[in-house]
């Protein structure tokens, strides 16, 4: 009987008008816009300034072989003599760029400005920038380019510095003694020396474009999902129930079901499609890097594949609990106005009003469904629960399904008793 149940629910809910719409605007901006556009043109689309659009051609996936054949020669171990040959490749291109510009060549200095964007500039300088800040020299035009100036023979003791900055961040935040111990020992667990290859793909995948996902995701589930219960009262085809062979609590269960199965219909197509563009633009080289090439004094002991596979899951699992949370408002609301107004406020009101709050109340506030980001990976937040230190990402990851999922009985009950009424 549920099954039967849950088919007709499961067709209703997909032959609304919105629930369409949310589906295909949530697909076409993550696999379109967020995927293969960004790849293709806005973000790799090799640097032109006679183009429109970004300033950018629509050549990305050409560009992006560029840049990675460039990058491979200086793959395996990342060494103090890695890192002292691509600041010298940076400086030497920068240096035939600035010559033909004072030479008014300008076709080939556009070349040499291409040929910099296939490096892994914007990295190396942030690297620089957190081990060797006292290398930086003020009297230069730009200070913070470390790497178009500084003498490539002082970079040394690489992972020696990044331990050190690591603990001075750690000692310059409010941690106790065995909080430190415990994100240390984490940090300890970071395999040295570090496998390189072409970075900026992975970086601008785990810090943009999945960080985003669960965000674009949430306002079309909300939309969609906010009136499988009070969409009923809002067409007046509440009272119909009455005469239904089913009982209120099964037609609810249904209702409930097909939202969820809706959710993973949701996640797993737009996932699929961004992980197809993935593939194709960027292939899976480097998968094995670990994710302090993005943020050094990161210490989480993961790959970027492990990190994308997190990530995923965190937009999921919180995805699940967001539109069960919806539904419960749904029912409750018995307005899909309120409704879909509660959802929101629950996926967007706690990074609204976080800054104003003390950290306390922010990480609280991070374990609602999609609420936090799945990029805590990078960062050193932590919980204290039944006397245990424990790593922010693993509740993120646990709790908003659990907590969405816990209003689930709850929503079954309060739509079943005003049927009745």
């Amino acid at each position: 009987m549920i099954r039967e149940l849950f088919w007709q629910e499961h067709k209703k809910l997909w032959k609304k008008k919105s629930v369409r719409i949310c589906f295909f605007l949530c697909v076409l901006y993550i696999v379109v816009f967020g995927s293969f556009l960004t790849y293709q043109w806005f973000t790799f689309g090799s640097h032109r300034a006679n183009y429109a659009g970004f300033g950018n051609g629509f050549d990305g996936y050409e560009n992006i072989r560029k840049m990675k054949e460039y990058s491979r020669q200086w793959e395996g171990a990342m060494t103090d003599e890695t890192l002292q040959e691509m600041v010298r490749d940076v400086q030497r291109i920068s240096a035939a760029a600035e010559e033909a510009r004072s030479a008014g060549d300008t076709e080939k200095a556009a070349q040499y400005n291409a040929q910099m964007r296939r490096t892994d500039r914007t990295k190396i300088s942030t690297w620089l920038g957190i081990l060797y800040p006292e290398l930086q020299d003020n009297l230069q035009p730009y200070p913070i380019l470390i790497e178009y100036y500084v003498n490539p023979a002082k970079l040394t003791d690489f992972y020696e510095r990044r331990r050190q900055r690591v603990e001075e961040f750690l000692n310059g935040m409010d941690y106790t003694d065995k909080e430190k111990e415990y994100l240390l020992g984490m940090n300890d667990r970071v395999e040295e020396p570090f496998s390189y290859h072409w970075v900026e793909g992975w970086a601008l995948l785990l810090t943009d474009m999945l960080g985003e996902f669960g965000m674009v995701m949430a306002v079309f589930l909300i939309i969609a999902l906010s009136t499988v219960f009070s969409g009923e009262w809002h067409n007046g085809t509440g009272t119909l129930m009455l005469t239904t062979k089913y009982g209120w609590k099964e037609i609810a269960c249904a209702k409930v079901l097909s939202g969820i199965a809706f959710t993973l219909e949701l996640f797993f197509v737009t996932a699929a499609g961004a992980i197809a563009g993935q593939l194709f633009f960027l292939g899976i080289e480097g998968w094995d890097m670990p994710i302090q090439y993005i943020k050094l004094i990161a210490v989480a002991p993961m790959n970027m594949l492990q990190a994308e596979i997190y990530e995923y899951a965190y937009v999921l699992f919180g995805a699940v609990g967001l539109a069960a949370l919806v539904m419960f408002f749904s029912a409750v609301a018995k307005n899909n106005f309120i409704a879909l107004v509660s959802g929101l406020a629950v996926a967007y009101l706690p990074s609204a009003i976080g800054q104003y709050m003390p950290m306390s109340v922010q990480q609280v506030m991070d374990l609602l469904p999609l609420a936090g980001g799945s990029t805590d990976i990078f960062r050193t937040n932590v919980f204290h629960l039944f006397g245990r230190i424990i790593w922010s990402p693993y509740l993120l990851v646990t709790v908003p399904v659990l907590f969405g999922c816990a209003f689930i009985p709850f929503t079954i009950r309060r739509w079943a008793r005003k049927l009745r009424r």
